[in-house]
């Protein structure tokens, strides 16, 4: 069984390697990303401000004047623990309380110092008294914080089209029909396929992060070994999400659609780009149904906050169910022809 496996490991790998233009748009496109956001997110509008509320921010007439002001964008919070990291890194400018006027503010943060004049002002006349509390904590540069997110994209965009493109275009050109007639099974060729889509696509964005590194310098405060078991698990799992769309399907066009309609909504919901505070309970909801947001999440907690594996562990855990699930599903509805 293992000599057919990685045969066909090898020729998969041989077919990859050889086709140029794919290699070097998997190499090429999260390099131009990293670059882009680094220099277009350098210096951010000094306008714009973050500010985490707990309680009721109705209940005193201060704290309404202050959730008034324009220009600040107010973010729902059920405690301080959840948030208090937040005010550490820089991701909300200022933490307010409004059942007991405490408020927290990272002393190294130029907007949170502008902010906590807004609210002092707002409190000026007021009968109630604020009480002021300090955190520390060093600024991300929106880099360090996005390029998690972009490796994990770009390990979604290989892992999904690198194998459901490439199982239908054999099915549609009948080399499937061929292996059907060889000792091979459906989950020898199956799990060849996935043994060689994830070296590959581990292999490539390891040499990205490790060239880009060497220029930008990411902020890293975990273990790479950890980071490389929640890159390869993820991958793992988007590996099954295209094998379950092109178990079945014979028409390229009908897979590309299918796998844009899966790609598109998790590119753009699962925290990538942007932080989901203060978006739709149902977005928020949805999001946590993506495979790449658990990815994202795992990763940026390991190289943001230096997490580790067992602080990560929730994401890993749905990352591992669902591939087992997945695959599950994938060698059952697969089809030969």
């Amino acid at each position: 069984m293992w000599k057919r496996i990685y045969a066909l490991f090898v020729a998969r790998n041989t077919e990859f390697i050889r086709d140029r233009s794919s290699l070097g748009w998997n190499l090429v496109l999260p390099v131009l990303m990293i670059f882009v956001f680094s220099y277009a997110f350098t210096n951010e509008n000094p306008e714009k401000f973050k500010v985490g509320v707990i309680g009721d921010t109705q209940a005193s007439e201060a704290s309404t004047m202050f959730t008034a002001t324009r220009f600040i964008k107010f973010v729902e919070f059920e405690n301080t623990v959840d948030s208090l990291g937040k005010v550490e890194r820089h991701q909300v400018d200022l933490l307010f309380d409004a059942n007991s006027y405490r408020y927290w503010i990272n002393q190294t943060s130029p907007n949170g110092y502008i902010v906590e004049k807004l609210l002092i002002a707002a409190f000026a006349n007021a009968p109630q008294r604020l009480i002021k509390n300090l955190v520390e904590g060093d600024e991300v540069r929106y880099l360090d914080w996005v390029m998690p997110g972009i490796i994990a994209m770009n390990i979604m965009w290989s892992a999904l089209f690198g194998i459901g493109y490439v199982i239908v275009r054999y099915r549609k050109f009948g080399v499937l029909k061929r292996l059907r007639a060889t000792p091979v099974s459906a989950m020898e060729f199956l799990t060849a396929h996935i043994m060689s889509r994830l070296w590959l696509v581990v292999a490539e964005n390891t040499l990205i992060y490790v060239g880009m590194d060497y220029f930008v310098n990411f902020r890293m405060l975990g273990s790479y070994l950890d980071l490389l078991i929640v890159f390869m698990l993820g991958c793992i799992c988007l590996i099954c999400c295209g094998l379950v769309i092109a178990a079945r399907i014979s028409s390229e066009e009908v897979a590309n659609g299918l796998l844009n309609l899966l790609s598109w909504p998790m590119m753009f919901l699962s925290g990538i780009w942007f932080s989901l505070e203060g978006a739709h309970p149902w977005m928020q909801k949805f999001a946590l149904v993506l495979p790449l947001t658990h990815v994202t999440a795992a990763a940026r907690e390991i190289m943001i906050d230096g997490a580790g594996l067992m602080q990560v562990a929730d994401h890993l855990v749905i990352l591992g169910i669902t591939s087992m699930v997945l695959l599950v599903i994938g060698a059952w509805i697969f089809r030969w022809e």
